[in-house]
């Protein structure tokens, strides 16, 4: 007999819950509500992303432009970032994701309630690292990437995932790209 596999969203046979992977917070579970969209990367995504990352983020600071469940905005900060902004504009995403950070102790996490589109406009910062993980189908991705390099060091690179395949545009090149079911995922970099 085939053993019933899990749901998407499920982690130890709990629904809503997302497993960090690697780092200081390494099987942590962290709680997230139910959103329109709202797909956490899966773990062998991510061990893969972070594998092309390799491992530790010593010191880098990242941007989580829809942050949802916050797994990848978690799992910087778990590997060694010394700041991760969580940008999410849902109010039970914005709590749960207060829940998590408090619950890991994790004081490196900035998270900001409001629309990534807007955010991203109004910013002046750069980051080492941005994850694009839009709600799923949502078509926000392909919004954001033609703004993303101002918003880049020297360098940096930026993680998309989306329903289509990613084409890189002016001012990034496309390093490794991957799919997993549905979903094409690449890590791209400022040129």
């Amino acid at each position: 007999m085939l053993a019933k596999r899990a749901a998407p969203n499920r982690a130890h046979g709990v629904a809503n819950r997302v497993r960090i992977i690697g780092g200081q917070y390494r099987r942590r579970l962290l709680d997230f509500p139910d959103a329109d969209g709202l797909r956490p990367t899966p773990d062998r995504v991510r061990e893969t992303l972070f594998n092309w990352l390799g491992q530790d983020l010593p010191g880098w600071t990242c941007l989580d432009l829809f942050a949802g469940s916050g797994a990848l905005g978690f799992e910087a900060a778990s590997r060694g970032a010394a700041r991760v902004v969580m940008i999410e504009r849902d109010a039970k995403a914005i709590r749960a994701l207060e829940a998590n950070r408090a619950t890991l102790g994790a004081s490196q996490l900035d998270i900001l309630r409001a629309d990534a589109l807007a955010w991203l406009a109004t910013n002046r910062e750069t980051f080492d690292l941005i994850f694009i993980d839009p709600p799923f189908d949502s078509g926000l991705a392909v919004a954001v990437l033609p703004e993303l390099a101002p918003h880049l060091t020297s360098g940096g690179q930026a993680y998309i995932e989306q329903a289509t395949p990613v084409v890189a545009p002016p001012g990034l090149i496309i390093q490794r790209s991957g799919r997993a079911g549905r979903s094409h995922f690449a890590l791209l970099q400022k040129e």
